[in-house]
């Protein structure tokens, strides 16, 4: 007897890479350190530092849509402050799971 078996879609594992900045308009005092210090090492030519942050985040989801719709609730949510900083994203197939 010959039993029916729904393929299942391994979920596939993708690599976010995630950049959050303060928005232009708000005051970056950790870049404006940086510039100083940078400055005062004999980098004279450093007219402006913004600092932010770079997060890596691995997931694994069944399609790309959902795991691009899964990263930015992860920016919107925890990641990012959305009222002074913006957030931008590349997501990477890396492997299928086995």
């Amino acid at each position: 007897m010959y039993v029916s078996r729904a393929v299942r879609q391994r979920p596939t594992v993708f690599l976010a890479h995630i950049n959050v900045s303060l928005k232009p308009t708000v005051n970056d005092p950790q870049g404006i350190a940086i510039q100083q210090g940078l400055r005062s090492l004999g980098f004279q030519t450093v007219e402006k530092v913004r600092a932010g942050k770079r997060l890596e985040v691995h997931l694994q989801e069944s399609d790309r849509a959902k795991a691009e719709a899964q990263v930015d609730e992860m920016c919107q949510r925890l990641l990012a402050n959305t009222v002074i900083e913006r957030y931008e994203f590349e997501l990477e197939e890396i492997n299928a799971t086995a």
